[in-house]
């Protein structure tokens, strides 16, 4: 097998901006996998709130290129296992390593992913589009761009509430909103309230990562569902949010890949929870990998191609919120030449 590293700069269409970071530009990691017949493709993005550069990325995975190459991938969970042990504390290149094993696979063996898994591709959750922190006149004007089914608002300002009464008069759609750890327990519970008089569907974390107590108590007096994201990173966060929020929002990244996306969902599923995946404006290629979840959900964020001006592959495609899949095998997802 043999690995080849690329990196990109994903130019936006608007700068992304949520509660701590904003973004004209999300630099990326392609990890190609190949045997010279088939080629598997994973992604994953930089991110300065965990502290990942395309550079950390890149060398960790070029300090172990003899070991990957020379590990036979006879499925794409026990080549993670295998990678895990020198990859534990590298959870984003481990991801980029491990969708591409994954979409090398299934090529290998002539079926997409989720064909494979033995999934149905009936009755599949719409994605939401997200809407940045911006002046209300532009979040408007972003809702009008692209009229849509279910919006992700994000928040973290002064004018929350006032924010999505405004919004909500240009749109009937569902809304679902995000504070990205902005918010106080108070002003949670304060706002689920309001909230719901406006259509919003949930909270996503709207708390601290670590703020478990303050957590316990938006749990019992909020209006609203919670939906865990910087509180739930790994499977061992899983049993840590139950009784904490209702849901969690898996990101590939952050977990290590498909392969323990899989195993969360299943834990989330025995504790009763609500799942969701999440996107970290990714191009094509790791939006299709996030595709072959969809039938395991209840609710997906998986936007990040549509938030680009200029995409890097093609794989599966999306309109007002419905996905539809590639007749690729494996994710699905190619690399566009010269991109």
């Amino acid at each position: 097998m043999n690995l080849i590293l690329r990196s990109f700069d994903l130019p936006l269409k608007h700068t992304f901006t949520i509660s701590y970071d904003s973004r004209d530009v999300q630099p990326t990691l392609i990890v190609e996998l190949t045997d010279g017949i088939h080629h598997g493709y994973g992604e994953a993005t930089s991110n300065p709130y965990y502290g990942v550069t395309i550079e950390s990325m890149t060398a960790i995975l070029e300090s172990l290129r003899n070991q990957i190459q020379d590990t036979p991938i006879l499925s794409p969970e026990a080549f993670w296992l295998e990678m895990h042990s020198v990859l534990k504390d590298h959870s984003f290149a481990q991801c980029a390593l491990d969708i591409a094993a994954h979409d090398w696979y299934g090529k290998s063996i002539g079926e997409p992913l989720y064909k494979h898994w033995g999934l149905s591709t009936q009755n599949l959750p719409l994605t939401n589009y997200t809407i940045g922190i911006d002046s209300v006149e532009k979040m408007v004007a972003k809702l009008k761009e692209l009229p849509w089914p279910i919006y992700k608002i994000k928040l973290g300002t002064a004018d929350d509430v006032a924010i999505v009464r405004e919004l909500r008069k240009h749109t009937e759609a569902i809304f679902r909103v995000d504070a990205n750890c902005a918010w106080t327990p108070e002003e949670t519970i304060r706002n689920s309230y309001e909230l719901q008089k406006l259509g919003v569907e949930f909270i996503e974390q709207p708390l601290k990562a670590d703020n478990w107590t303050g957590m316990k108590e938006v749990y019992t007096h909020s209006a609203l569902p919670l939906i865990a994201d910087e509180s739930c990173i790994t499977e061992n966060d899983v049993t840590k949010c139950h009784g904490h929020f209702h849901g969690i929002n898996i990101k590939l990244v952050k977990c290590g890949g498909l392969t323990p996306a899989r195993r969360m969902i299943a834990e989330a599923r025995t504790l009763g929870m609500k799942v969701m995946v999440g996107c970290m404006t990714e191009s094509t290629i790791g939006i299709s990998a996030i595709g072959q979840l969809l039938p395991l959900l209840d609710y997906v964020d998986m936007d990040g191609a549509l938030l680009l001006s200029k995409d890097i592959a093609t794989g599966v495609s999306i309109d007002y919120g419905k996905v539809t899949f590639s007749n690729q095998n494996g994710t699905g997802a190619e690399l566009i030449e010269n991109a």
